[in-house]
């Protein structure tokens, strides 16, 4: 567990997803912001319970979005601890069974080993409503977290949402961008500290995942704890989201680059049509080349057998007997698989 700030402390969960103990200001009281992916809570507990007292539990659990590696948790904690699950209103129908996320965009340019990982992602849609309940938007005061306010921050989750702490500038980013090179999953996995864009094959509005950064970079953060990636602070933080800001890395192609998928608080209203994906096709010629390979070694040494038995006189080692023909083919070939 990493120290944000004072009163916020980072959990790693398998060296990928991160969530937040965020300290309400008096004693035993606190904030869980995001629960990480399925399986996650026993972990989740254990360090509330060492961070704090053991049997202690959150007055709330915050989503700053609903995807999987956010949301994994949020049933199985909030049914532990008894409390609610707060989220921006865009994000509930996706949190109560009612629409499903974009799907990912594994053609997207620059979407490195992520890309290929996005393809075998399930959809995404959850069945929470008996435990979530929609943040107050009223003001973007967070409930719970006085001195803290939440940003509508959309273009990766129509409704996520960051945090921030004005008397010290702390930010909790969530995926409106990262703190790791999102394009590597090694860099991902080894924490190696670098902001940049999140999820680039999970963002269905590029021109908001932007306009999101910028907007955070104004904020001139001292600290950052992102959904992903290690803690970062000092100037390297401010300096880091500015040069984002600047110098932002548009993808040159994929499907929502020219035209966003369109979501209100029903779901997704609008998705731009799916453009060609040539990685099974190219999986299968890959396949297809290997399997022909195998098939001519394999041929080549039934062949060296053949020739050293001639040599030999044509004799076969005492104990081996002929194979019957159908199980002494010599003919290869593949099957196809779609990933």
């Amino acid at each position: 567990m990493e120290k944000v700030a004072a009163g916020v402390h980072q959990l790693q969960i398998q060296r990928f997803v991160n969530v937040y103990f965020v300290e309400a200001g008096l004693a035993g009281e606190w904030v869980l912001v995001d629960t990480g992916l399925p399986g996650s809570a026993k972990a989740i507990i254990a360090a509330a319970d060492k961070l704090f007292y053991p049997g202690t539990h959150p007055q709330a659990i915050l989503l700053t979005h609903g995807h999987m590696d956010h949301s994994g948790s949020a049933r199985e904690l909030a049914e532990h601890w008894k409390v609610p699950v707060l989220a921006h209103p865009l994000e509930l129908p996706f949190l109560q069974g009612r629409a499903v996320y974009p799907p990912a965009d594994p053609t997207v340019d620059k979407g490195g080993s992520l890309a290929f990982v996005a393809r075998f992602f399930p959809p995404q849609s959850f069945q929470l409503s008996d435990v979530v309940q929609a943040l107050p938007t009223q003001d973007n005061t967070v409930p719970y977290l006085e001195q803290w306010r939440w940003l509508h921050v959309p273009g990766h989750a129509p409704g996520q949402v960051a945090l921030f702490r004005e008397s010290d500038r702390t930010l909790l980013g969530a995926d409106a961008f990262a703190t790791a090179n999102h394009e590597s999953v090694p860099a991902l996995l080894m924490q190696v500290p670098k902001i940049s864009v999140a999820g680039a094959p999970f963002n269905y509005n590029w021109q908001e995942v932007q306009q999101s950064v910028q907007l955070l970079a104004s904020l001139q953060p001292q600290a950052v704890g992102c959904g992903h990636g290690p803690v970062i602070k000092g100037p390297e933080a401010a300096a880091g989201l500015l040069a984002l800001a600047n110098n932002f890395p548009m993808p040159l192609y994929g499907r929502y680059v020219e035209q966003p998928a369109v979501a209100d608080a029903d779901g997704v209203q609008y998705l731009p049509p799916a453009p060609a994906d040539t990685f099974p096709q190219k999986a299968a010629l890959v396949g297809a080349g290997a399997a022909l390979a195998i098939g001519a070694l394999a041929l080549l040494g039934r062949r060296r057998k053949t020739k050293n038995r001639k040599r030999r006189g044509g004799k076969r080692p005492i104990g081996l007997t002929t194979l019957p023909p159908e199980l002494d083919s010599s003919s290869y070939g593949y099957k196809e698989y779609r990933l």
